[in-house]
């Protein structure tokens, strides 16, 4: 059996397992984002509302919700890169509807959506709550995440000192469109319009081929994506930006990378959460080496 056909008979077969009451799923809309909103910092997560807007512009037709007694209740996003990739977020359920099967119907929904796309490989950053429902729908781990964070006007002892042999570059804060020739490469998918939508909200900070987005988040500043030459590179991008601002900051990295780890610990990071990046579909892989956060669990 060709894998394409294989995944499309496990989410027809996790679709007949599904709840036989009606859940009223439909698209989310603009004026779902308060209600959303409410879901997300209640799981205790660090979107706004810009974040929820902009998956809603990106994503129209692929940002799904289910509502009962007036109430949103439950949400999944399908954010999707071309054809090669699509990338699933903000799996929600409320805390009064959970364990009624809103989240695995949301799920069907949108990798039955992808599938008619054709699009070849879907991913997510699983909680440890997750994994088994993403199991179930045929997906499989390819690589750790974390998130690292910094606390408002954190100082990073002796930094300076233990790393005064590499000399940093200059950093420029002019968006001089690096990323928009070699993003795609690293990324191995091409999110131009995701970074041309952050970069209207802050100007990226960016040296040669090297760039960093951030953006205000509903509790910490959100550093990412970065995309780094070289950890040198990577090192004064970074300090440019936590020292723009004196509130926390949140670091989403991949583990493989060993520079991005060791360099989050030395200035003042500190793993907070642990997740698992999963696949389904045709094997898909990123330059790790050059990936030095991510843009979010939410965006890959």
């Amino acid at each position: 059996m060709v894998p394409e056909e294989r995944r499309r008979r496990c989410t027809e077969w996790c679709v007949r397992k599904l709840p036989s009451e009606p859940t009223g799923e439909r698209l989310l809309r603009s004026e779902d984002i308060a209600a959303a909103l409410t879901l997300s910092a209640q799981a205790g997560w660090n979107q706004t509302e810009d974040d929820w807007q902009t998956l809603l512009d990106l994503a129209p037709d692929s940002c799904w919700g289910i509502e009962l007694d007036g109430t949103l209740a439950a949400t999944t996003t399908l954010l999707c890169y071309g054809r090669r990739l699509g990338w699933i977020g903000m799996v929600l359920t409320s805390q009064k509807h959970r364990r009624r099967g809103l989240a695995k119907t949301l799920l069907a929904k949108v990798l039955a959506q992808a599938d008619k796309m054709a699009v070849q490989t879907i991913k997510l950053d699983a909680t440890e709550q997750g994994l088994p429902l993403y199991k179930q729908f045929g997906f499989h781990a390819e690589q750790e995440i974390e998130r690292w964070s910094r606390p408002a006007d954190a100082h990073v002892k002796d930094a300076h000192v233990k790393n005064a042999h590499a000399k940093s570059e200059p950093v420029h804060h002019k968006d001089d469109g690096a990323w928009r020739q070699s993003d795609a490469a690293v990324f191995a998918a091409n999110r131009t319009r995701l970074l041309e939508r952050l970069a209207s909200r802050n100007v990226p900070i960016s040296y040669s081929q090297s760039y960093l987005f951030f953006r205000k988040g509903r509790v910490t500043t959100h550093l990412g994506p970065c995309v780094s030459e070289t950890s040198i590179t990577a090192r004064s991008l970074v300090e440019e930006a936590v020292q723009s601002s004196r509130s926390g900051w949140s670091w989403d990295l991949l583990p493989r990378n060993g520079e991005a780890v060791a360099l989050a610990r030395d200035l003042g990071f500190s793993p907070q959460r642990h997740l698992v990046r999963m696949t389904r579909g045709r094997d898909l892989r990123a330059n790790d080496d050059r990936i030095f956060a991510t843009a979010g669990f939410e965006l890959g």
